[in-house]
């Protein structure tokens, strides 16, 4: 599985191009409708990554990172600096 992630100080983001590119693939009509609603697997984004043109946020710098399908991940950061990690189970 593809999932997106950022590499830089700041976060995610995409640049104002990108999310109106990303909308006209993904068919979303709401004027609200914001980047960080957008699933880091998702085919759409993940493809725009890959084409990289315009893609990158004011504050971020995406990169593709591969993980096993079976992994049941999530994305952990700190100061926008991004990585994906496996869910443990855990108890207190």
């Amino acid at each position: 599985m593809k999932v997106v992630i950022n590499t830089c100080y700041g976060g995610f983001g995409l640049s104002e191009a990108a999310l109106e590119d990303y909308k006209n693939r993904a068919g979303i009509t709401d004027p609200n409708f914001g980047y960080w609603q957008i699933p880091r697997d998702n085919e759409h984004l993940v493809a725009m990554v890959e084409e990289g043109v315009n893609i990158d946020g004011q504050f971020s710098e995406l990169k593709i990172v591969e993980v096993p399908d079976d992994v049941n991940w999530y994305i952990e950061e700190y100061d926008g600096i991004e990585h994906v990690a496996e869910r443990h189970r855990t108890w207190s």
